[in-house]
């Protein structure tokens, strides 16, 4: 008697719905022999049986005849026996016939589909599980047939084979075989075709180039051959080769570098999509992993493409319009509804998994994912879809999926479509393990009816800008005169002078400007025009506005991108209107980089950090400046979407600080080990040896502000013996080594790309300052803060934190901060060191107008003066006192009693209003040294700086009069605590 190791249970199996044929199968079963009967008369077994032959035909079949497969399905359990069935591929003879090996193949097909199908059943397999499975059959099966009728070319005398053993021909054979479609995200039908993409390289092994073609084509021709032919032992599977490049002017088999010029020139975005889930999958695996790294750039692009999103659609839509005739497609149903290409079906939670992975997927190799449960999983994760939206999506593709290959077990055919007449469908509902089909009906319906509600929401719901307001009038630009309503109606909307805004836009929709030279272009102009200009008309100066856009419109390359993105996003026009209405400067970022656009989309900030795709993108780049390229563009797009949050106040200056300063770590934690590995490459590595990166200043605070450079320290280790080193061409002491490698790491930091700079970066406050070397020694860093460093110095060091670099490095560097910030200081000596160059800092460096409130008396730098000089003085008796961020090591001042509560919250108050209206200053006037704001720019001021104020200012001189009396608290605190100042003030 078979036992049940499997977990096999009679409770989880579906209750047969043809009780007479379900008998029948339990008979049939009983007369194969004894471990056979025994089976059959267990209450698992006899469950087993009924399930399989109460409504298959199909599968009682394979059960009777592949008896023992079942029997070891019971005794080891469906891991054990899959392994079983699929261990013949390994082991083909390599001299067999074509013959004995599709026999084979089609032996180790019927007991694995004949085991996922009773693993499926039992509910001992997840549906992962069970397509996993079937796309490890049809990867077996397509790998050995690949290696059977590449030993007959090498036979032939057509190819040379480097490779040894039954499964070992395809590497270094030229033929590269990719799984496309659900066989290559591994989620394969149980009787799917499979989707292949055969690709050769004339070089590799052919004798002859000019034959390799018609010999890689036979291949191809034959492979299908073997694969689908039928016996009476059934098939292998069905091939689909027609999703390679241009399948109806190219061979079956198409040339790597033919493919690669196709898809980098002429290549679809549905193609795209589908090269979302390409693997190689038989022949040369790591030549078939170089093609996909080659093409990666056509697939996933760098900027968003929301005109993709209605090119991908266009074809769901056809799919509709070419099946709806007989009702399959049309609307949510249940009979006759076809689960795949049906509204609400498998195929539109696929296409919209695979959109906004298109979408979204170039700036983030997380969301790569080829499976659709995993990338659901991933776009929620980050913030692309609603987590709602992408649990429903992922809770209706499982269910669906399982209708599918209930559906194809019937009977083992390759349909998708539910019966029409009722005995049918109760069929199914029963196969599903419902108890009639009511129910299943009804949790069809619901998982349809949520599908196509998120399709829709996503691709189908056209924007209404259309009916935007206009100002109570038309909008007409075409012609070469002036319309004297849109004269009317934009003077209405705001715009001081209608008739030169007029002939800008005239001028767009005449294509005067690059950006709108295209038909599409225009028409998405003609579209958006009336939002666009209510949205401007919105702003406190909308002429100005407009004229930014038209500079931006200006330095595109193209419009479509710009404009389909505004099209397909009404919300981001207000945004955009508001951007470009009060921040000139994030206003040229969007004129130098469409890129922008994209930060803007969603909402205030990405819910996912960008930065953290980072080290992936760095990882995956396939040299180093490609690399930069990847993350100049991260940083500047983040740092852009930072900028406009802080300034439409959805951001506060603290949480902005924090962003900014995530964001530097994120960039060198993610390109030094990258530099390093380049660099050694050229010159080995030291023994021991690492370099580690210390930030100070506002970077190490976590308070950066935009356009805030970084203040860096680089430090490195190494063994004591290490004297050069080694692995490299050309071997360096490690001084030199360390010194190199360190102004590498700032080149890449300060070098200009096609995004600008990284970052500034500000090394003056590494020890001996401009004279020191550019990386310092961990031995020397101690050395120097233990004897040479100066108060200023130790000052800087209060907010020193370390940013990148091994973790065994990151201890001791750590360990030898904190070394130096509690070094034992005279008070005294601090506190007038500290006062004197707040004195010379008055004289020499005055600050540059009323709004300068970083170097005004009173200003940001007295606040820190002041934590940062106190801490220094006590440090080394009061534990804990050091913080990098200022208003943090306040409120430890004020706990250690070495700051009154009220002197801390004076101190901290006027640290966050000072750098609130730093960074609004910076981010929309600069260097502004009138005592008037411009009036919008002033508006928003107040509105931002009003929470950080005992009142709401009323005005300009309000806000001003407000800021003095902070100063003037401020200057009192650094008095009684720092000390006076021997440097007299101009009034």
């Amino acid at each position: 008697m078979a036992k049940n190791n499997s977990g096999l249970s009679a409770d989880r199996l579906p209750r047969p719905f043809d009780t007479a044929e379900a008998a029948l199968l339990v008979q049939r079963f009983a007369e194969r022999g004894t471990a056979e009967r025994a089976f059959a008369e267990t209450e698992d077994g006899a469950a087993l049986l009924a399930a399989l032959g109460g409504h298959s035909g199909y599968l009682s079949d394979l059960a009777v005849r592949d008896s023992a497969t079942l029997l070891r399905f019971a005794e080891r359990g469906p891991d054990a026996a899959f392994a079983m069935a699929m261990d013949p591929l390994g082991r083909l003879d390599p001299g067999a016939s074509r013959a004995q090996v599709g026999a084979s193949l089609r032996q180790v097909k019927r007991q694995a589909a004949l085991i996922a199908a009773a693993a499926d059943l039992s509910g001992l397999w997840p549906l992962d599980r069970v397509t996993g499975a079937l796309s490890a059959l049809a990867d077996g099966c397509t790998d050995a047939a690949c290696s059977h009728l590449l030993r007959e070319a090498q036979a032939r005398g057509e190819i040379r084979l480097p490779g040894r053993g039954a499964r070992g021909a395809g590497k270094g054979s030229g033929l590269v075989v990719l799984g496309m479609g659900k066989l290559g995200g591994r989620e394969l039908n149980y009787s799917s075709d499979i989707d292949l993409m055969v690709l050769y390289d004339p070089m590799a092994a052919a004798y002859d180039a000019d034959r390799a073609g018609a010999i890689y084509v036979r291949l191809a021709r034959d492979l299908v051959r073997l694969l689908e032919e039928r016996t009476e032992e059934g098939y292998v599977f069905r091939t689909d080769l027609r999703l390679r490049p241009d399948p109806a002017a190219t061979p079956l088999a198409v040339a790597l570098p033919a493919a690669i010029v196709y898809y980098e020139s002429l290549g679809q975005n549905w193609e795209r999509a589908a090269m979302i889930k390409a693997r190689p999958v038989a022949g040369d695996l790591a030549l078939g992993e170089a093609f996909l790294r080659e093409i990666r750039p056509f697939v996933w692009r760098r900027s968003l493409d929301f005109a993709a999103v209605a090119d991908i659609h266009s074809i769901k839509r056809q799919i509709h319009t070419h099946k709806g005739a007989k009702g399959a497609h049309a609307e949510v149903q249940v009979a006759g509804h076809d689960v795949k290409l049906g509204r609400g079906g498998i195929r539109e939670i696929e296409f919209s998994t695979q959109v906004l992975q298109l979408i979204w997927g170039g700036r983030d190799p997380v969301l790569r994912d080829p499976t659709t449960l995993g990338a659901l999983a991933a776009l929620a994760a980050a913030g692309r879809i609603e987590r709602r939206a992408a649990a429903d999506l992922a809770d209706a593709y499982v269910f669906l999926r399982q209708v599918e290959h209930r559906l194809q077990m019937v009977a083992d055919r390759q349909t998708h479509r539910l019966p029409e007449d009722e005995q049918g469908l109760a069929r199914i509902a029963s196969f599903m393990g419902f108890d009639g089909p009511e129910g299943f009906r009804a949790a069809l319906l619901g998982h349809l009816t949520r599908v196509e509600r998120c399709y829709a929401s996503l691709f189908e719901a056209e924007p209404e800008l259309g009916r935007a307001e206009n100002g109570g009038g038309s909008l007409v630009f075409t012609g070469v005169e002036d319309d004297p309503e849109t004269i009317a109606t934009l003077r209405r909307m705001g715009y001081e002078n209608p008739t030169a805004i007029a002939a800008m836009v005239r001028g767009w929709h005449h294509g005067h400007t690059r950006a709108t030279r295209s038909e599409r272009a225009r028409e998405l102009l003609t579209a958006l025009m009336p939002a666009l200009l209510s949205a401007f008309g919105k702003q406190p100066q909308p002429d100005q506005a407009l004229l930014r856009l038209d500079a931006a419109l200006g330095r595109l390359q193209a419009g479509v991108q710009a404009l389909s993105l505004l099209h397909r996003n009404p919300a981001l026009l207000d945004r955009f209107a508001f951007v470009l209405g009060a921040a000139p400067a994030l206003a040229d970022h969007v004129a130098r980089s469409p890129a922008a656009l994209d930060a803007l989309l969603s909402g205030t900030l990405s819910a996912a950090d960008p930065a953290l795709a980072l080290p992936a993108l760095v990882k995956e780049a396939r040299y180093l400046e490609e690399a930069l390229d990847s993350t100049r563009r991260v940083v500047t797009e983040r740092r852009f979407e930072i900028d406009c949050a802080a300034l439409e106040g959805t951001m506060d200056t603290d949480a902005a600080g924090i962003a900014r300063s995530g964001l530097a770590d994120a960039a060198i934690g993610a390109l030094l080990p990258r530099i390093s590995a380049d660099f050694s490459e050229r010159h080995g590595k030291v023994a021991g040896g690492a370099l580690g990166v210390v930030a100070l200043g506002k970077h190490g605070a976590r308070d950066m502000l935009p356009a805030s450079d970084l203040d860096l320290i680089l430090i490195y280790d190494h063994a004591e013996d290490a004297a050069e080193s080694r692995g490299g061409p050309k071997s360096l002491p490690p001084s030199q080594y360390f010194g190199r490698l360190a102004n590498q790491v700032v080149a890449a930091l300060t070098s200009p790309g096609p995004e600008g700079k990284l970052f500034e970066v500000d090394m003056r406050l590494r020890p001996s300052g401009s004279k020191g070397p550019v990386a310092v020694s961990l031995p020397g860093f101690r050395r120097y803060q233990a004897e040479a460093a100066w108060t200023w110095e130790r000052m800087a060091l209060t907010r020193a934190r370390f940013v990148a670099g091994p973790p065994g490095l990151r201890k001791k560097i750590e360990a030898a901060l904190k070394t130096a910030q509690t070094r034992a200081a005279d008070p005294a000596t601090v506190l007038a060191d500290a006062a004197a160059m707040r004195a010379r800092m008055l004289r020499d460096l005055p600050a540059e107008g009323p709004w300068d409130c970083k170097l005004m008396r009173g200003g940001l730098v007295e606040t820190e003066f002041v934590a940062q000089a106190l801490t220094v003085a006590h440090a080394h008796r009061v534990p804990g006192l050091v913080s990098p961020t200022t208003r943090i090591g306040l409120a430890n001042l004020a706990r250690a009693g070495l700051l009154a509560e009220g002197e801390a919250a004076t101190l901290v108050a006027a640290d966050r209003l000072w750098r609130t209206v730093i960074a609004h200053r910076r981010l929309t006037v600069g260097r502004w040294k009138e005592p008037e704001l411009p009036g919008p720019i002033a508006a928003s001021l107040l509105a931002l700086v009003a929470p950080l104020l005992p009142r709401s200012p009323v005005d300009q001189s309000d806000l001003r009069t407000q800021m003095r009396d902070v100063a003037d608290a401020v200057r009192e605190v650094f008095l009684r605590r720092i000390g006076p100042l021997d440097q007299p003030e101009a009034a």
